[in-house]
Formats: structure tokens, C-alpha cells, sequence
């Protein structure tokens, strides 16, 4: 998840927008309530804010017609999920299914989110381990995985949880290592995630 849309959420970032200026929805410039719906857009790789009104638009059922895909607001939690086979070089990464089938991997770094594609049968055999995975929305969901420092957090979330990752590893950064700001960061976003989320496997 590169380009436009990290860009975006990088942005968007708590205190950026100033005090009194509403946010807007990017399809129809109404209004977009606190707690909004977004929207993917394939073709420019962007997250829209999206209003009441347009979010109807773009539910579920009508996510095959046209380039705009309305992002779930699943967050499942998974038991442990083996992504040995998935060439990952972190302990922190997501994956997203695209059209065709294809899998692309990302993890944030402090220049953005590095990507790579993820071999066919490799997907495939993690599937087979963790059937969920199958039912993982195409372009706005993703495979979120944090293994960094003994966690074992594995998610099915919305891509724009993703995003805000991404924005948030990028935003506390310091030096070569990460500095001392990185991983609280990252511990308190997975405690919101954990808050937000279902835990089926527990």
C-alpha cells in the first residue's frame, strides 16, 4: 500500500487538520461524521473519506462494480498463523489480496511501507493452514501480523488500520534503530486494535 494513499493517512495524522475545519467526504464534499466510512479507490491507490450517503452506495454487495470499494470494518483475531513461507524479514507486516488472486506483502518502515509479492502456492499453503484467510475481502482487508519482540498478533483488519500503522511507524521513527518512542506506539496500537476487535479464538 504506497503512492496516494499512504500519503494520505500520513496527512491525516491526529492534530493536522486545523481546530473548527470539518472533515469533508472526498465524493460528494458533505459533511463526513465522526466514525466515517472510507472508501478505496483501485485505480489511484487512494483512501476516500466517505459520508453516510456515499458509503451506502458503495456497500458489499456493489464492491464489483466500478473502481471504489467500500473498506469493512471487520477485526478479527486469529490464533497464531504460520507466514514462514511468506518471506517475511520483519516481525511486523499485512497482506493483501488483489484481483487475480495476487498477494502483495508490505511492512512498515520508517520511509513508508516496503512491498513485495508474495509466491502463489506459498499463499496458498498458509491458507490451508488458516482457512479465515479465504475470507479476506479483496483490495480493504488485509493478513496483519505482529510478531516483533515475543507478540503473536494475527488480525484480519480493514486496510485503513493498516494505513494508520504505516502512518504511525513512519511518524515515531527516530534514528537507525527505531528510538524509544516506536514500540509503545506500536504496543498501544494493538491494545486498541485488541479493544476494537473480535476474539472468536480465545
Amino acid at each position: 500500500m504506497t503512492g496516494g494513499a499512504l500519503a494520505r493517512v500520513i496527512s491525516h495524522r491526529p492534530g493536522s487538520r486545523p481546530a473548527g475545519d470539518a472533515e469533508r467526504c472526498d465524493l460528494c464534499a458533505a459533511p463526513a461524521e465522526d466514525g466515517h466510512r472510507h472508501l478505496y479507490d483501485t485505480e489511484r491507490t487512494e483512501v476516500l473519506c466517505a459520508c453516510r450517503a456515499c458509503a451506502l452506495l458503495f456497500n458489499r454487495e456493489a464492491a464489483g462494480q466500478g473502481h471504489y470499494r467500500l473498506v469493512p470494518q471487520r477485526r478479527l483475531r486469529l490464533a497464531p498463523v504460520p507466514t514462514d513461507g511468506l518471506g517475511v524479514p520483519v516481525g511486523l507486516a499485512f497482506f493483501v489480496v488483489r484481483a487475480g488472486d495476487e498477494v502483495t506483502a508490505h511492512y512498515p518502515s520508517p520511509a513508508g511501507a516496503t512491498q513485495w509479492d508474495v509466491a502463489p502456492e506459498n499463499w496458498r499453503e498458509t491458507i490451508d493452514r488458516c482457512p479465515q484467510l479465504a475470507t479476506l475481502v479483496p483490495e480493504v482487508e488485509a493478513l496483519l501480523v505482529n510478531t516483533a519482540r515475543g507478540r503473536q498478533d494475527h488480525w484480519i483488519t480493514p486496510v485503513d488500520d493498516c494505513f494508520r500503522l504505516v502512518a504511525l511507524v513512519r511518524r515515531e521513527w527516530r534514528g537507525l534503530s527505531g528510538g524509544g518512542r516506536i514500540w509503545p506506539a506500536v504496543e498501544r496500537f494493538f491494545t486498541d486494535l485488541a479493544a476494537q476487535g473480535e476474539h472468536p479464538h480465545q
